[in-house]
């Protein structure tokens, strides 16, 4: 089921949908929670959708992304094509819930599924796990079969998709010990944007989002680390972890400031549960090294294109 490189974005039950169905062309940040705890309805672990003429793209399926799909106005049988960067649990966790919520919402076409090395095995496991009840309700309620509409693609770096106005394109950032880590670019006709993905401070990402639309980029803040660490069982090796494959505020701005985008928007925060980190606090953060237009993210912001 899995296929390597690129692939053709084929038509799912979206792209038959008027273009205004949808609404306008926007970037909607569903869970803007750095890591996988949940202690409430917001902020949640990552999630992103971009809707582009007419269609929904999703970017990451953290926990909580189908009821943030709702809130954001995009119906659940209009998905048609999911992209994961990597598999951290906070990224991936509502994967196969978020199909099979989909499938119970009427979807009846296709959905493309994009991920790196991994996603066949996981979403095996998902459809095994489910198989009585998958089919249990092909039978009693007559659906088509989910496995069947679902298809996977497996990618490594380079091109990954591409139809009509749409061309998206993976970098192997460096997310230690994930090794299948990868930021992702959405060309949509003359707007880009470009997704840092789980990552420490990487300059390579600076030449592959240059001149960018929108730079949607993880952020650490160093002192609110040392507090949040402070408060843990598990102080020093947490904090190694964290700083090994995360990008401070700071150096966020400067892959930024390098590239050249127009905006820069903070996302996945770290920490993402101190009361303390202000929108101002991050934006002042990043204004030290980017001069550029900077958006402090939260759940459920949508940015127009």
């Amino acid at each position: 089921m899995g296929m390597l490189g690129a692939s053709a974005l084929t038509a799912g039950p979206a792209a038959a949908q008027p273009a205004s169905a949808l609404g306008g062309n926007r970037l909607i940040l569903l869970g803007t929670r750095g890591g996988p705890l949940v202690n409430g309805p917001a902020p949640t672990p990552s999630a992103n959708v971009i809707v582009f003429e007419g269609a929904p793209y999703v970017v990451d399926t953290g926990y909580g992304v189908t009821l943030k799909l709702l809130a954001a106005g995009v119906p659940l049988d209009s998905l048609g094509k999911i992209f994961i960067t990597h598999h951290h649990s906070d990224h991936n966790l509502e994967l196969g819930a978020l199909l099979t919520n989909a499938w119970m919402a009427g979807l009846k076409s296709g959905v493309d599924v994009y991920g790196p090395h991994g996603l066949d095995e996981l979403l095996a496991g998902w459809w095994a796990a489910n198989r009585f009840d998958i089919e249990t309700r092909i039978a009693d309620e007559g659906r088509p079969d989910i496995r069947r509409l679902t298809s996977a693609h497996e990618f490594s770096q380079g091109p990954v998709a591409q139809a009509g106005n749409v061309r998206v394109t993976a970098l192997r950032n460096r997310h230690p010990p994930v090794t299948e880590s990868y930021a992702l670019k959405f060309e949509l006709g003359q707007r880009t944007i470009v997704f840092s993905g789980d990552t420490t401070y990487f300059p390579p990402l600076a030449d592959f989002a240059r001149g960018a639309d929108l730079l949607v980029h993880e952020v650490l803040y160093g002192p609110g680390l040392d507090a949040m660490v402070a408060r843990r069982a598990n102080a020093a090796r947490l904090q190694s972890s964290i700083l090994s494959h995360h990008t401070l505020v700071e150096d966020a701005g400067r892959i930024a400031q390098a590239a050249q985008v127009k905006t820069l928007v903070l996302n996945h925060f770290v920490p993402g549960d101190d009361p303390a980190l202000s929108p101002q606090v991050w934006a002042r953060a990043a204004a030290t090294t980017f001069s550029g237009r900077i958006v402090v993210g939260r759940d459920l912001l949508a940015l127009p294109l």
